[in-house]
């Protein structure tokens, strides 16, 4: 038997970098797309780009959607509009693609009621870049990447089943776990790195703000700093320079889970400042060694 998403119209509300790269990947396997957006501006150049096959303001559009996927910030997740929520089609699968999934799942839970409930699907495509809005949606973007359901006690399997034929047909990699599982986890594996990066930004701006005068006619240390940045701080500075919205939405949706990992890590980093100020310099090499070791199995 087909998926869902081929026999009838999968409605995206929302066509940022989630929205926008789902529409794209659907569409090239010839599904049928209504996408519901905010503004007249945004339905003009998703319709320029390609993004859907039909795109408008009027919640109307979601009409006879059999799925209708919720790429929304996080605070409108948490808080739909009463329009929204009158437009879903009864009998839809609804899933979500937010970064946090306990609040989530216990939001809709409440307003979907217990019969349409069972057919929400708490989810989240763990795949993204420092791009947003209606320009950042690229195809292939959930190629290889793990999407996660967290159902609650009474989601119909059906309705997960749906879910999963949607992820598994953009290429992504399925698995479930209980929603406050996943927002203990991404708060250290997503949210924790977005303000470390961030950190990491600020230090070395400041710290070379701060710092003694170079020799003169040299260029200032803050110049200096920026010349010889290259891919490694590249790198490590990458989640932090995103969209600062949405980072400050995780931290406010994950606020628990979150201050634990910050806790974790400042405990790490007091241990490698604790092994240079006393010239450990064999226990700094058996740490850094520990670390070589440890990131293969999160790649």
């Amino acid at each position: 038997m087909t998926a869902l998403w081929q026999r009838h119209p999968v409605g995206i509300v929302g066509l940022g970098l989630i929205g926008g790269s789902l529409g794209l990947d659907l569409l090239a396997r010839g599904a049928t797309v209504r996408a519901l957006v905010h503004r007249q501006a945004t339905a003009d150049r998703a319709r320029q780009r390609g993004l859907a096959s039909e795109v408008s303001t009027d919640p109307a559009v979601l009409r006879d959607c059999a799925l209708v996927v919720l790429a929304l910030p996080l605070d409108r997740l948490l808080e739909p509009s009463a329009a929204l929520l009158a437009a879903l089609p009864p009998a839809a699968v609804i899933t979500d693609v937010g970064s946090v999934k306990g609040p989530v799942l216990a939001a809709w839970t409440a307003r979907l009621g217990p019969e349409r409930a069972s057919r929400f699907v708490a989810s989240h495509p763990m795949a993204g870049t420092t791009q947003a809005g209606v320009e950042a949606g690229a195809a292939g973007l959930f190629r290889g990447r793990p999407w996660v359901a967290t159902p609650g006690a009474d989601t119909d399997p059906a309705a997960l089943a749906v879910v999963a034929e949607l992820a598994e047909a953009v290429g992504a990699r399925w698995l479930t776990c209980a929603a406050a599982d996943h927002d203990r986890a991404v708060a250290l594996i997503s949210h924790l790195p977005v303000l470390v990066s961030a950190a990491l930004l600020q230090a070395a701006d400041h710290g070379a703000a701060a710092a003694p005068a170079l020799d003169a006619g040299a260029a200032t240390l803050p110049q200096l700093v920026r010349l010889l940045a290259s891919s490694g701080f590249a790198d490590t500075s990458r989640v932090g320079g995103g969209n600062p919205e949405l980072g400050m939405l995780m931290a406010q949706g994950n606020r628990e889970p979150l201050l634990a990992a910050l806790g974790q890590y400042r405990q790490a980093l007091a241990d490698l400042e604790q092994l240079v100020a006393s010239e450990s310099w064999p226990e700094l090499l058996a740490s850094l060694a520990e670390a070589q070791r440890l990131r293969p199995q999160f790649l």
